[in-house]
């Protein structure tokens, strides 16, 4: 096994187009990270340029003691497992799996050793002589990842391997892949754009934006503690609200203004982040994540001053829970990261207009319990629980805690 290190690696492409810049990362040894963020963000480059498919143009990259710059890809000992499966569809799921053992002359008994081991590992003994065309998408992913097994490789690369299947199947097959990466102890880099399968997948998660490493760090603490407003707002599903707000301290009493609304805060808050009471009576923008709403009617102890107003546009029952989309008379928050989320997501963070002047609404989401009556069309209350708010620097996008912000996980002043 070994350690896969990025030392300021960037690559650009002769039009000077620099999909990754400085990227400072590594990955130990027997580790899991995830490579997320939109399309275009530079994650599958970076993996390519590990694997040997993309020259790098600035910097190092080692695995293990070597620095790879300019090893060839089969020299790298890695082992890489594509999105398309890149199967052989005339050999058989054996013959498929020993294929790069041959190519590398091992003898025939090893080579039989180590296929019917790692089709014992993924359970593919009863496939072995079927060709990949007789095999469902999840039998021919296993096929492509035992074929990785075998070659016993230093480090896994693992490019967007579960797209292609359907919904229950992916999320199966993540949990076959975490529960195998765990058994083998085989360092591995995952490279996914959907936020789920990596808070859910990987012992540390990357998040990379516009070609830049923004936070490195386990799941939890990427979803508590966000760098940034772009990794607030992308790492959670359904994503973090974000709102303009005005933090004010009127007689003793904290609380943040929307709008026409305020809410109010405790002490307590302040010494989650110490760096708050530098924004009294200034604008920033407020994070709320949809699970930290619920609905009033159900929390009657739930204080007045800690309650939203709003009007439902649309409910989602899912059984387990209600998502509910409503509008309040917030104004949208505007910053240059937002509205990549916007364009990236998909989602309405940036809707109902307003014109500079501080009015305007917003479209927030909401996830409550099922036993919620909230209905569209009807104003309701909203519980909010503010000792999970988030905050951030609208200036700079940054989060505000207590320290000076890194790109790797660190928190910001």
């Amino acid at each position: 096994m070994a350690v896969v290190a990025f030392d300021a690696v960037s690559k650009v492409y002769p039009d000077g187009t620099r999909a990754v810049s400085s990227m400072d990362l590594e990955v130990g040894d027997q580790e899991f990270v995830v490579l997320v963020g939109p399309s275009g963000c530079g994650k599958t480059t970076a993996l390519r340029m590990v694997a040997g498919l993309e020259e790098i143009s600035e910097g190092r990259l080692r695995i293990g003691e070597r620095v790879v710059n300019d090893v060839p890809s089969r020299d790298r000992d890695i082992a890489m497992v594509f999105q398309s499966y890149a199967l052989y569809p005339h050999l058989s799921v054996y013959e498929n799996i020993a294929f790069g053992l041959r190519l590398k002359k091992i003898p025939k008994d090893e080579i039989d050793r180590r296929v019917r081991q790692a089709a014992k590992v993924l359970d593919l003994e009863p496939w072995l002589k079927r060709k990949p065309r007789n095999l469902s998408g999840g039998q021919r992913q296993r096929v492509a990842m035992g074929r990785a097994i075998v070659r016993e490789p230093a480090a896994f690369l693992m490019d967007e391997p579960l797209s292609n299947l359907d919904a229950k199947l992916r999320v199966a097959m993540r949990a076959e892949i975490a529960r195998l990466q765990s058994e083998l102890g085989v360092t591995t880099i995952y490279v996914t754009h959907d936020q789920v399968e990596a808070m859910t997948m990987g012992d540390r998660v990357a998040v990379m934006r516009r070609g830049v490493l923004q936070q490195v760090a386990p799941p939890q603490e990427l979803y508590d503690r966000p760098v940034n407003v772009f990794v607030g707002g992308f790492i959670g599903s359904p994503a973090m609200n974000l709102l303009q707000g005005r933090l004010e301290d009127g007689d003793g009493a904290l609380r943040v203004r929307l709008g026409e609304q305020a809410l109010a805060l405790d002490r307590e808050l302040f010494d989650a982040h110490p760096a708050l009471s530098a924004w009294v009576g200034r604008e920033l923008i407020v994070g709320i994540r949809p699970e930290d709403l619920h609905d009033a009617a159900l929390d009657r102890d739930a204080p007045a001053d800690r309650r939203l107003c709003l009007r439902p546009q649309l409910r989602e029952a899912l059984g387990s829970e209600v998502i509910v989309h409503a509008r309040v008379d917030v104004p949208p928050a505007r910053a240059e990261q937002i509205e990549e989320l916007t364009e990236d997501l998909g989602v309405r963070t940036l809707d109902g207009g307003g014109d500079g002047d501080g009015t305007g609404e917003t479209t927030i989401v909401a996830r409550l319990s099922p036993h919620s009556a909230i209905r569209q069309g009807e104003t309701a209350e909203v519980a909010v629980d503010t000792r999970q708010l988030h905050f951030f620097d609208p200036e700079t996008g940054l989060g505000i805690y207590d320290q000076n912000p890194t790109a790797t996980g660190g928190q910001s002043s």
